[in-house]
């Protein structure tokens, strides 16, 4: 009969295993690697798909959302740098998974702001003591109501949009870094935007992506 300590190292060689077949898939940076190999999945997942949770696949989340493909959301933290104590704004929390990923990677504070109020609520259960990092609220991540003057040094916007709202651009502290998924008629590019001393900004476009368009406004609907 197998015990608790076998089931550990079961999923310890899973999560070994998830992160191999990732970096075969081009994925690079050492610290989201570590970081996904430490948080793992499954626990994020709805309960009837855990089983495809170590697989580079987005899964399906209540209301027409998706959890994002592992190798796509490698992407944008790798892209979004996060230091050691960085406060940072994610908008668009869904799962929560990439909540854990950005306090694993060693945030000081994660704000997460969800327009579902039940997917809000999901997350904060599931993130359980990583709270202690995070805060989860059902907000409009993209109204410039949410931001009250805040600042932060880093922004990931978890999901495509058609133009990079200004207020979030203008929330980033000197040398901070907004990553988003960047619509156009053919089709979604990682873009990362850094603003300098002076509060300019600089582009660099990265791969394409396969990302969820993001909605504004706070969903009607728990």
């Amino acid at each position: 009969m197998n015990g608790p300590d076998d089931a550990a190292g079961l999923s310890r060689i899973g999560n070994a295993a998830f992160v191999l077949a990732l970096r075969e898939r081009g994925v690079r940076d050492t610290a989201v690697l570590r970081a996904m190999e430490q948080v793992p999945r499954e626990p994020f997942a709805p309960a009837p798909l855990r089983e495809y949770a170590r697989r580079d696949i987005a899964l399906p989340l209540p209301h027409g959302q998706t959890m994002t493909a592992p190798s796509i959301a490698a992407a944008m933290l790798g892209a979004l740098d996060v230091q050691a104590g960085a406060r940072v704004l994610e908008v668009g929390t869904g799962s929560g998974y990439v909540t854990a990923l950005l306090v694993r990677l060693g945030a000081g504070h994660v704000r997460s702001l969800e327009r579902y109020p039940g997917l809000a609520r999901a997350a904060r259960d599931r993130l359980g003591a990583n709270l202690n990092d995070a805060t989860v609220e059902a907000a409009d991540g993209l109204g410039a109501g949410s931001m009250e003057r805040q600042r932060f040094d880093r922004i990931l916007i978890n999901g495509a949009v058609t133009a990079v709202p200004p207020h979030l651009f203008a929330a980033l502290t000197p040398g901070g870094r907004l990553v988003a998924g960047l619509w156009s008629g053919r089709g979604c590019r990682l873009v990362t935007l850094t603003r300098d001393g002076e509060g300019a900004p600089t582009r660099l476009d990265g791969p394409t992506l396969r990302l969820g368009p993001m909605t504004p406004g706070r969903a009607r609907v728990a």
